[in-house]
């Protein structure tokens, strides 16, 4: 998949649900931050990605109760300071089952899917 923008993937999202049963889209843009989180100076970020498991996750997360749809991107390979690392989009019925899926997916994606080099 080449790289995307946010903007597409809400329109993917958007072009996939039935909105009789979503009243939600929530997203989430993580971008390389100019210090780690111990606080030292970082200038890029080397990020490695397994594709396979990013699908992986994201199906389950399309699994579960009010979801509707999850979609998400990581950026690999070097990332300067200020660009964009990873977007997830995820739609549902409601903003308890969509916050929580959304935050769920991000730090599944960042502890399973993601390795990351900070330099």
């Amino acid at each position: 998949m080449a790289e995307v923008t946010l903007a597409q993937l809400v329109d993917k999202v958007k072009r996939s649900v039935d909105f009789t049963n979503v009243g939600m889209i929530a997203c989430h843009n993580g971008v390389v931050r100019g210090t780690s989180r111990d606080g030292k100076p970082v200038s890029i970020l080397e990020i490695d990605v397994d594709m396979n498991l990013v699908e992986m996750v994201l199906k389950e997360m399309r699994e579960r109760e009010g979801i509707a749809a999850v979609e998400a991107y990581v950026f690999p390979g070097i990332r300067k300071v200020g660009e964009d690392v990873m977007l997830v989009v995820v739609a549902g019925d409601f903003r308890e089952n969509v916050f929580k899926t959304l935050e769920e997916t991000v730090e599944k994606l960042k502890k399973t899917v993601v390795h990351k080099k900070e330099r």
